[in-house]
């Protein structure tokens, strides 16, 4: 008997799940995920498991991990200090895709060489000058190394990588391993943030398998790759901007194994997000621009999904203009009340009967903060050193913190460093007060929403009756945000031009008068027409009303709350090789290989060329990602035009794809 151990670390949760024989979920559980160091949460999710289940450790024959790590690092813009070398390029061209922007400071230069597009060499490398550049000490951990043309042509990519790894001994990522397609900006963006990301992830992979050894797990570890599929560790070790949205990617696998849907849209709800993706054929559709995070697009496959800023754990705003007033949620995530409350109890329970006591509302009632401890806080600015002072060790409520207006925004600038922690009432806590959630402390979540129920709107009067009518008023709008998103990421899909964005037309009259079935002189009806698949420990809370207000199925599947952690494990390993094959002039045909170019008498064999040897790559690196039952395609896209009655050959895309399941350790 065969178990898979699949593991996902998420925004609050760290999932893990064990299937016996790739057909049965024998065991899942939970555990906080713990930022600070995430292999943490890691290791207390799988003992977790371990302990539910009652299985042997040496029955674990596969180990699979999907990680926020390479997303969220993007976002925040942590990693580490990454060197760019650019060749062939103009200083001016650092602008282009963000790439200043992208570097914030760390070191880069601009070297003389690159290529043409027929991959010859344009100018050669200025050696001496990459020298001593490099001997003058940079201080990068990692560096990358983008060239022009370099899809047509690697050798300067493959010179420069051989002079710094001599004189540093530091990694280097070369933007033609990460993408095979023209766009040099992009492709240098792609390897400086692949490059930033490979000591972190580096760290967590190795932390991982230690403490997966601790256990007694010695299986070999996967990891899940931005489009769904899996990688070997030291695979992602080597390219680990491969693993951006690497968690919503195995959601996506995840819900397919558990419903068998072919055709649907999957909402995945999380404690800081909610990820809508399109299933299609069985299979998540690919952003064909880039994997999209935060700021920077890059050139990594990957699902095509749409992130938003809403989740169990969203931050509650009251809207108080107007004279009912309401409530919005997100985009931003804090620590809920009744969780803050539970590893806190003493100290949150007595400021919120404090605050209840008060005779009139107060601005921050049922706010607190904390520091995060263990995390390096160098670096920071005079204001936000004495805030964080007065935070101290112990949770504060923020009133008591903050001293002026500019402490505020000091205080959002400690949150985004990972320094502080803020608590406030989120849907989380909504749904501990109408009994829909008893994980945490459900009476300081009553007591949280009834101070913010006290506020007043622009009447004067109340914004909600009490905390049950404040709870209702927060899980309808989540309804309706969540209804948006789904609306919003449809129409994006749609094969048709309607003249607005997506998000105009989720949002549009009509459509909102669709969805209430208006009738009047016109009746207007609107709605999803394929079912969602609603994932997400808190879905089963929340997703009953938004498929009511979609008229549309919506379909909880049982282990809906660990589909990450499933998907981490019961994908496929794949592994793609592209390649080009262009005329340079009439008769000669140019195969753009990793060892330079070749040429051909005939197009045909051309194309055969480097179709066998894309194979022959994609094979070998399917196996070393630990694949078996190897099966490999390919496909190509030439391109041709019509000159005095003949057809003319321009230019041939090749794409190889090896696909097979991971090898199961016995």
């Amino acid at each position: 008997m065969a178990l898979l151990l699949g593991v996902d670390t998420g925004g609050t949760y760290t999932d893990a799940v064990l299937i016996r024989d790739e057909r049965e979920v024998i065991a899942s559980a939970k555990a906080l995920t713990t930022r600070a160091d995430l292999a943490v949460g890691i290791g207390a999710a799988v003992e977790a498991v371990l302990r539910e289940s009652g299985a042997n450790v040496g029955d674990i024959g596969l180990a699979s991990l999907s990680t926020t790590l390479a997303t969220n690092a993007l976002v925040e813009g942590q990693g580490g200090r990454a060197g760019l070398v650019y060749i062939g390029f103009r200083a001016a061209d650092l602008q282009a895709h963000g790439l200043a922007e992208a570097l914030g400071g760390d070191p880069a230069i601009v070297l003389n060489g690159g290529h043409n597009h027929a991959g010859g060499e344009a100018m050669p490398l200025d050696k001496e000058a990459l020298l001593a550049w490099l001997e003058t000490g940079t201080g990068a951990e990692a560096y990358a190394v983008a060239s022009l043309f370099a899809t047509r042509n690697p050798a300067h990519e493959l010179a420069a990588a051989e002079t710094i790894r001599a004189v540093t001994g530091r990694p280097v990522s070369l933007s033609h391993h990460l993408s095979a397609k023209l766009n040099g900006p992009k492709r240098a963006l792609t390897a400086l943030l692949n490059a930033r990301l490979i000591g972190m992830i580096a760290r967590l992979i190795d932390r991982a398998e230690g403490k997966l050894g601790e256990l007694g797990i010695h299986a070999p570890l996967m990891v899940v790759r931005g489009d769904g599929a899996l990688i070997s560790a030291d695979q992602a070790r080597e390219r680990p901007i491969e693993t951006i949205l690497s968690g919503p990617a195995a959601s996506i696998v995840g819900a397919r194994w558990l419903t068998g849907a072919a055709h649907a849209l999957v909402s995945d709800i999380g404690g800081t997000t909610t990820d809508v993706a399109v299933l299609r054929e069985g299979r998540p559709a690919i952003d064909p621009e880039g994997a999209r995070v935060g700021p920077w697009r890059t050139m990594v496959e990957a699902v095509a999904m749409r992130t938003f800023g809403l989740g169990g754990d969203s931050e509650v705003h009251v809207r108080d203009e107007g004279l009912e007033g309401g409530v919005i949620l997100g985009p931003r995530r804090v620590v809920p009340v009744s969780l803050m409350a539970a590893e806190a109890r003493e100290a949150v329970h007595g400021v919120l009967e404090e605050q209840l006591r008060a005779v009139a509302p107060g601005e921050h009632d049922a706010r607190f903060v904390r520091a995060v401890p263990g995390i390096e806080a160098g670096g920071l600015g005079e204001r936000e050193e004495a805030l964080l002072g007065r935070i101290g060790v112990d949770v504060r409520p923020v009133g008591k913190v903050l001293k002026t207006r500019m402490d505020g925004a000091a205080l959002t600038r400690l949150v985004r460093r990972g320094l502080v922690q803020v608590a406030g009432i989120t849907p989380s806590d909504a749904s501990h007060v109408l009994g829909g959630l008893d994980s945490w402390d459900a009476e300081a979540a009553r007591m949280a929403l009834e101070l913010v129920a006290r506020k007043r709107t622009g009447s004067g009067n109340r914004l909600a009756e009490g905390p049950e009518h404040l709870a209702r008023m927060i899980v309808d709008r989540l309804t309706h945000q969540t209804s948006l998103a789904l609306l919003e990421t449809a129409f994006s899909e749609e094969d048709m031009d309607f003249g607005l964005s997506p998000t105009a037309l989720a949002e549009h009259v009509l459509m909102q008068k669709g969805l209430d079935g208006h009738r009047g002189l016109v009746r207007i009806e609107s709605g999803l027409a394929v079912p969602v698949i609603g994932l997400g420990a808190s879905a089963a809370s929340y997703y009953g009303a938004v498929g009511a207000r979609l008229g549309c199925e919506m379909i909880l599947p049982a282990h809906g709350g660990v589909a990450n952690a499933i998907g981490a494990v019961v994908g496929r390993v794949t592994i793609r090789r592209g390649g080009t094959v262009t005329s340079p002039s009439e008769g000669k045909y140019r195969v753009h290989l990793e060892s330079g170019p070749e040429d051909y008498a005939a197009s045909d064999t051309a194309m055969a060329a480097l179709e066998a040897v894309l194979r022959a790559e994609a094979q070998a690196e399917a196996e070393a990602s630990g694949a078996v039952d190897i099966h490999v395609t390919a496909r190509r896209a030439v391109k041709e035009a019509q000159a005095e009655a003949r057809r003319v050959f321009l230019e041939a895309e090749i794409v190889v794809e090896a696909s097979g399941r991971p090898r199961i350790a016995v």
